[in-house]
């Protein structure tokens, strides 16, 4: 597309396509997240004419790494764009130094109605894009069927709290550990933003302790990972059992989900602009 994003933004800009991308995948990657149905018990009687057994459901298709990565970077390069220059610029700093971004204009979480007014002039082939996508529900209907899909603002609110969070947050204190890490601890791609994911959740840190799952000096273990996989984590399996079961890299990489999600992510990358 001609858009172009100017030189001092690209930072922000990646921060933001980064974590777009990764409510994206949480929405699209139902092959990696539905749980398998289970066995039907079958009747001891047999019929004398049984059909013959259906096939599985094949219909859930891995989404195409290549058609998300250039999906996710159509609508953040608009979405983006759109939004006032204070939020595409904006920095610890700037943050700090301007109470009212906080209290006033922009309060966390940000609201549906709020992120509406940010975005009222956003190009309309985006909210169109995310409906075709079946990431969001139409933004007009015809229909009187009620839609279990978020509205185009109900879907970006997060992702735009998720960045303002990230771009104001303080610069942090020296990690010794990320110099070590390579890329992500998961789907290896090693361009894109990282932040820790701690191994033990901190929410059953006490309990692990407690209950002798762990020691106290191992309650800090830590995995770097892009955001994609730091959600695909947390939607795998709960606090305790990834206290119990899941706490090395090693581990999560034996589970076959997170294994297969690795891969596939890792070949979501960004082209050149």
């Amino acid at each position: 597309m001609s858009e172009e994003i100017p030189e001092e933004l690209i930072t922000n800009y990646a921060q933001f396509r980064d974590i777009l991308s990764s409510f994206l995948i949480e929405r699209m990657a139902t092959p990696f997240s539905k749980p398998k149905p289970k066995p039907k018990r079958r009747s001891k009687k047999k019929p004398t004419n049984s059909p013959p057994p259906t096939s599985p459901d094949t219909t859930d298709a891995e989404p195409s790494a290549d058609d998300l990565a250039d999906f996710t970077s159509y609508i953040a390069t608009s979405t983006f764009l759109t939004l006032p220059f204070d939020l595409q610029s904006l920095t610890y700093h700037t943050w700090t130094d301007n109470a009212h971004f906080a209290s006033t204009l922009y309060p966390l979480p940000l609201t549906a109605e709020r992120t509406t007014t940010l975005l009222q002039t956003l190009d309309p082939s985006i909210p169109d894009s995310l409906a075709t996508y079946g990431i969001t529900a139409p933004p007009t209907t015809t229909t009187t069927t009620p839609s279990n899909l978020p509205t185009p603002s109900e879907f970006l609110a997060p992702v735009l709290t998720a960045y303002i969070s990230t771009a104001t947050a303080a610069p942090p204190p020296p990690a010794s550990t990320k110099a070590d890490a390579a890329g992500c601890e998961i789907c290896g791609r090693d361009w894109i933003n990282l932040s820790y994911h701690h191994l033990i959740p901190r929410m059953v840190h006490d309990k692990a302790v407690k209950r002798g799952w762990h020691r106290a000096d191992e309650l800090q273990n830590v995995a770097w990972l892009c955001g994609a996989c730091h959600r695909f984590v947390h939607r795998f399996r709960g606090h305790e059992e990834l206290a119990r079961e899941y706490y090395t890299v090693e581990r999560l990489l034996g589970a076959e989900e997170v294994r297969r999600f690795g891969e596939w992510v890792g070949r979501v990358r960004w082209k050149a602009r």
